[in-house]
């Protein structure tokens, strides 16, 4: 552990360091596309989270509290507005999936975060962002929502609730951007990145599983434990890499940049949704992921 600490360390600003973070945001792309559909399946999102949370937080605590430095003293109130603004964006993703179709609503809420996310990257660190860039950032976000304007369309279930899940969706979107910038500060301010990353995942993952336990309880038909805890700690491994590779990256180069290549993961949702979830794909919607992609490839490109 002391010597990946120390080699991130050694490429923080680094050529190195802004390809590893490149890397790190595609890899959190694809795995969060994954993570969303691991909440998104078969069971209900409130119980898909809180099973997650589970297996991340109990996965965690032994090396939280055995293998990585004790956090600082002044990282502790920084924890509480990870707590307080993860928790929000939750709860407004779930309540977005429970309302509606995985491929309208994934699009929305990854579709908000990169514009907020670079202003705030703006705001918080004075990134700046080159007119290229911009447009590519345009690119992308006509793109996704393109996407979700598509699967809106032909949407065959859901519509009921469809408003309800946009307005829920956009909401989470904002959250995205909040999260984002506020992780990258917290990250960044951490004495030890790996500290940070695990106590994270401890401090994350203490409320869902509580609503949870609270909502199977609840329900007159309640599913299994046992396949929702083992989906859970799949889910927990898989968030590791995706929160903890977006994190990792947004420390070692531009949280901006870092924020727009993570948004590719909605063309993995897509194609998710489409291997595992069943749902259709198509020919527009293929030009359109080539647009989300041709967007990220602009943003790196002008940076």
């Amino acid at each position: 552990m002391d010597q990946l600490t120390n080699w991130i360390f050694s490429i923080e600003g680094t050529p190195q360091g802004h390809t590893v973070a490149l890397v790190l945001a595609l890899l959190a792309a694809f795995l969060h596309a994954v993570f969303g559909a691991l909440q998104k399946g078969r069971y209900d999102p409130w119980l898909s989270r809180g099973a997650i949370d589970f297996g991340y937080c109990v996965m965690a605590l032994p090396v939280a509290l055995f293998v990585v430095p004790w956090p600082e003293r002044d990282l502790w109130p920084i924890y509480i507005g990870v707590f307080l603004i993860h928790a929000t964006y939750k709860y407004l993703q779930a309540m977005a999936y429970s309302r509606g179709a995985y491929t309208v609503v994934y699009p929305v809420v990854r579709g908000m975060g990169p514009l907020f996310t670079v202003i705030g990257a703006y705001v918080i660190f004075d990134e700046r962002f080159s007119a290229v860039q911009w447009m590519g950032v345009a690119v992308l976000m006509a793109g996704i929502f393109g996407l979700a304007a598509f699967n809106m369309k032909y949407l065959d279930t859901a519509r009921d609730t469809l408003f309800a899940a946009l307005g829920y969706a956009v909401l989470t979107g904002l959250f995205v951007a909040l999260y984002t910038t506020y992780d990258a500060y917290g990250i960044r301010f951490a004495e030890n990145p790996f500290t940070f990353l695990v106590w994270f995942f401890v401090i994350d993952g203490l409320l869902f599983p509580i609503i949870a336990l609270v909502r199977w309880r609840a329900m007159a038909d309640r599913p299994d434990p046992w396949p929702l805890l083992r989906r859970g700690f799949i889910g927990g491994f898989v968030a590791y890499f995706s929160f903890g590779s977006i994190m990792m990256s947004t420390r070692l180069d531009k949280v901006g940049e870092a924020a727009v290549l993570r948004e590719t993961s909605t063309v993995f949702a897509a194609f998710i949704g489409w291997l595992v979830l069943k749902e259709k794909v198509g020919l527009p919607r293929i030009a359109l992921m080539a647009l989300i992609a041709l967007g990220a490839v602009i943003v790196e490109a002008g940076g």
